[in-house]
């Protein structure tokens, strides 16, 4: 895994050394991303330059070194990523190669077959750019789901790129100006989509995408957001996986699950630095562990971190599912200080404004692992998949009453403040409020986006949510999930926290042939008896007693709300203090008085001040400090 930059000058006419330096600093500046080596390559008849850093997974000598030359000198890339399929890639091909990393079988394939038919042979996790030297083309692509990242845009007359924002922030012509509508979206939702970045002008490259760039439209300036185009759309091939719906018994569903999975798995052992695997206790890296200790000869290095917060503690059943599958089991127990001390570093981890409050145990849990291997296995995935999150079949039911009922009972939850309902149970106000903003919308649109968003009365972003003829409303929040949240949220929080300590995550549910075949299925085989992902329980249950692992869900998550409170009110006043609201870009009056209400106990906002919080310190961070 690493980390690329780049830029391409259209106008500026800077010395080629000038051009170095300043690709030197990009490249610098995410030295986390790829810590063994970095290098800089400028075209030698254009003012274009490309920069990588690496972390070293696939043949760790200099033969892998980027950026890379294909073998015809054709094309030149910079690489971010993992292609699980090159081995049989490269049997395909009849031609000789300089060594074993997979960003030359990139090459070789490209070479081959050109770029399109590249990107369909292709299956991993990736992010680069290529110039095409023959027809003199700058393209960028990134992988199906959006695992790796990938920002691109104007400074002033020059294009420039990156895998991170602070890269991009080190070109000395790049402007800072915030992308307000992006900002909105950010604090109600906790993250921001594709293609929007934090800042005006940049974008990100959305899943499944790419952008060809002749040189014409490079020094035309072209709009970037026009370039896009759609190699691979989740929405289309979910489409056709429904026009073959899987017939079979449920036993053959698991058997061909556990086939899939199995294969997966096994195409993602591919390494040549030590590789072990998360384990939360949860159904989803569960199952990863269980076939990835099934396909291994020695026991499986997993990682599970435990808190000292009580109630928030899952790493008992880590260790239990760890020990029936023979793993090698590596655990940490961290304190209350220990995750806030985390807290500080978010904005240089996120250079971009991020609210998952489980950014801090995944950084946590990630350096952990790092102490003893450069490869870790994830269970992402497996929610978006297979109908994991309440909101597939709680929301389902809700969607499933009679309107008038439904407006009724909201109505009525909504007359009963939420701190009665938690003198009842814990966080239950919170739940309530929600379930009465739900219970009132008027569409699938309203109720998706009242499950993500945290700040109803701020201005709301544009809905994610996707209405698509002929699925029920669970299988809509799946697909609208796999477009907006998971790579937003989940694959966002992943990346950043793994690269923050150079440690490369692999997730075998995100194969895109899990996707078809999820979609395959019929939705009885994802939500049974008010539970989701019922066909994955079923193949856990081969490997694993159901009794480790059939719990109620409990997330990645921390005390945040307690903490706010108590530990953290004093950083909390003073990111919300109002010269701290000196850009005038949020409401001030709403924030501080839910800040009020939840100090003094009133109620549990905790999840919607902590995105106010995240995009405080985040611009404090890189707007006021620079």
């Amino acid at each position: 895994m690493c980390g690329i930059a780049g830029f391409f000058e259209t106008k500026s006419g800077r010395e080629r050394s000038e051009m170095a330096a300043i690709g030197g600093a990009m490249i610098e500046s995410i030295t986390h991303r790829g810590p063994d080596a970095g290098d800089v390559w400028q075209d030698p008849d254009m003012p274009l330059l490309l920069g990588h850093r690496r972390l070293s997974i696939l043949d760790v000598s200099d033969e892998g070194a980027q950026p890379m030359a294909s073998d015809s000198g054709r094309y030149m890339i910079a690489y971010n990523g993992e292609i699980y399929n090159h081995i049989e890639l490269r049997k395909s091909l009849n031609c000789t190669f300089r060594g074993t990393s997979d960003t030359e079988t990139v090459l070789a394939i490209i070479d081959h077959f050109g770029f399109d038919e590249a990107l369909s042979q292709i299956n991993g996790m990736f992010a680069f750019a290529l110039w095409d030297r023959e027809e003199r083309v700058l393209r960028f692509a990134r992988d199906r789901m959006g695992k790796k990242p990938l920002y691109i845009g104007w400074a002033a007359s020059s294009l420039v790129f990156a895998s991170e924002l602070k890269a991009i922030t080190q070109h000395p012509d790049f402007e800072k100006r915030i992308n307000t509508a992006a900002m909105q979206q950010m604090i109600a939702r906790g993250y921001i989509t594709a293609p929007h970045s934090i800042y005006d002008g940049i974008w990100h490259v959305p899943p499944g995408h790419v952008a060809s760039l002749s040189l014409e439209a490079l020094r035309a300036g072209e709009n970037l957001r026009d370039a896009f185009t759609c190699y691979w759309n989740a929405a289309h091939v979910m489409e056709d996986a429904r026009d073959d719906v899987f017939t079979g018994s449920e036993d053959e569903a698991i058997e061909a699950l556990d086939a899939l999975l199995g294969t997966c798995v096994r195409d993602r052992l591919i390494s040549d630095v030590p590789l072990g695997a998360f384990l939360s206790s949860g159904i989803d890296s569960s199952s990863v562990v269980a076939l990835m200790q099934k396909f291994s000869n020695a026991p499986v290095k997993t990682y599970s971190i435990g808190f000292e917060e009580a109630g928030f503690n899952e790493a008992e059943y880590a260790q239990k599912i760890a020990a029936h599958l023979g793993c090698d089991h590596h655990e940490m127990y961290v304190s209350a200080k220990d995750a806030q001390d985390v807290i500080p570093h978010l904005p240089d981890m996120y250079d971009e404004p991020f609210g998952d409050i489980s950014a801090i145990p995944t950084y946590l849990v990630s350096k952990f692992a790092r102490d003893s291997v450069t490869v870790a296995l994830s269970g992402d995935g497996g929610d978006e998949m297979f109908g994991g999150y309440a909101r597939h079949f709680d929301g389902q039911r809700l969607s499933d009453m009679p309107a008038f009922l439904r407006k009724s009972l909201g109505a009525g939850i909504g007359v009963i403040p939420t701190p009665l309902f938690d003198k009842i149970k814990p966080q239950l106000g919170r739940k309530m409020s929600k379930a009465s903003a739900l219970l009132s919308a008027d569409s699938r649109a309203a109720m998706y986006d009242g499950i993500l968003n945290v700040w109803p009365d701020l201005h709301a972003p544009e809905s994610v949510f996707i209405d698509h003829r002929g699925l029920s409303f669970a299988e809509d929040m799946m697909l609208s999930d796999t477009l907006g949240y998971l790579p937003g949220d989940i694959l966002t929080k992943v990346d950043r926290a793994s690269m923050a300590v150079s440690l490369e995550a692999r997730a075998p549910l995100l194969d895109y042939r899990i996707f078809e075949f999820a979609w395959r299925l019929p939705i009885g085989m994802k939500i049974k008896r008010g539970k989701g992902k019922y066909i994955l329980r079923k193949l856990l249950n081969r490997y694993v007693p159901d009794h480790l692992f059939e719990r109620p869900k409990q997330g990645f998550t921390m005390p945040i709300e307690d903490w706010l409170r108590g530990d953290l009110r004093d950083w909390a006043e003073g990111l919300l203090d109002e010269n701290a609201f000196g850009h005038g870009l949020l409401d001030t009056q709403i924030i501080r008085q839910k800040w009020d209400d939840h100090v003094q106990g009133k109620g549990n906002y905790a999840q919607a001040l902590w995105h106010v919080l995240m995009f405080q310190a985040w611009h404090q961070r890189w707007m006021v400090e620079g």
